[in-house]
């Protein structure tokens, strides 16, 4: 029997509730849809369906394979739309992620004037300061910002960020302005447990004996709601430059320690090596990452495997 056929037809009874509904959405006689679920509950060696009077309604074993059945249909289409892709000009679904402040303040500008380009390809662009795994996920391209772990990933570097400790004009001149890490313990601090990459309370040397914290008045889960604190006058934040761009420009957030300052980490483009094969993708990371560092100030630089 034809799996992908019998699959098709048992999604199509159990979205329109009944086999005649299947049958007509199908547009495949109502006697070929019964004869084709029953084959498959045949091979599969269980029933799938209860079939009543007046509803079908999923056995146990039914329901899990529905939802299986319901991948594996969608992964085909989307290997068929790939391979097509590959075939043609640039075309298809593209999956982006990005940690949410960065990919709104630097890779959605670039992103909508790519689509301006690229009139076949859309765009679903994931914005969210969890890193996300792209094969189990389905993503395309990421921005990763940070160190990157052994992986099979490709990367390609686009620039840098600082770690920047910083507080607001109000608080520094009613604190005073620390001027080595070890003052950091007489000052309030707001601490900013988002992604895993998140800013460490560490300085020059990233030596575990460098490590300052400012007493925690307030931990928060967002980057805004950090930085609403900050400038608000309730302590000393660190965060990432990118983060506190448009702060540190207006002045409502003063940056402090710079001598003492990690090494910058480096921000990279990385994608899966199958989806480094389309059409779409490469499109999108020839468009992007001459862009990004531009916006980074950073050299260009080559592919390499995201270690």
């Amino acid at each position: 029997m034809d799996r992908f056929e019998g699959m098709a037809i048992l999604l199509a009874v159990v979205e329109e509730g009944s086999l005649s509904g299947a049958s007509r959405r199908l547009r495949t006689p109502l006697p070929t849809v019964s004869r084709k679920v029953a084959e498959l509950e045949k091979h599969l060696r269980t029933q799938l369906l209860v079939r009543t009077s007046r509803r079908i309604q999923l056995t146990d074993a039914g329901s899990v394979y529905v939802e299986a059945a319901r991948r594996i249909l969608e992964q085909v289409e989307r290997a068929e739309r790939d391979a097509a892709d590959e075939c043609s000009t640039p075309r298809g679904e593209l999956d982006v992620t990005a940690s949410y402040v960065f990919g709104r303040t630097h890779l959605l500008p670039i992103a909508i004037d790519f689509l301006k380009e690229q009139r076949d390809i859309d765009l679903r662009l994931h914005l969210n300061d969890r890193q996300v795994n792209m094969v189990e996920e389905q993503v395309d391209v990421a921005v990763r910002i940070g160190h990157l772990v052994d992986s099979d990933l490709r990367a390609t570097k686009v620039g840098e960020v600082r770690r920047v400790a910083c507080a607001s004009p109000a608080y520094l001149s009613e604190r005073g302005t620390p001027m080595t890490p070890d003052e950091l313990s007489e000052h309030d601090g707001i601490t900013f447990r988002g992604f895993k990459n998140a800013p460490e309370w560490r300085y020059r040397g990233d030596n575990p004996f460098w490590t300052a914290d400012p007493r925690q008045r307030l931990a928060v889960n967002s980057t805004e709601s950090a930085i609403t604190a900050a400038v608000a006058g309730l302590g000393v934040v660190r965060l990432l430059s990118y983060q506190i761009e448009q702060e540190l420009r207006s002045g409502t957030l003063v940056s402090i320690l710079e001598n003492f300052e990690p090494e910058p980490l480096p921000v990279s483009l990385v994608c899966p090596p199958a989806s480094l094969r389309l059409r779409k993708v490469r499109a999108f990371l020839d468009w992007s990452a001459p862009r990004l560092r531009a916006r980074l100030g950073c050299r260009a630089a080559g592919s390499r495997s995201a270690t």
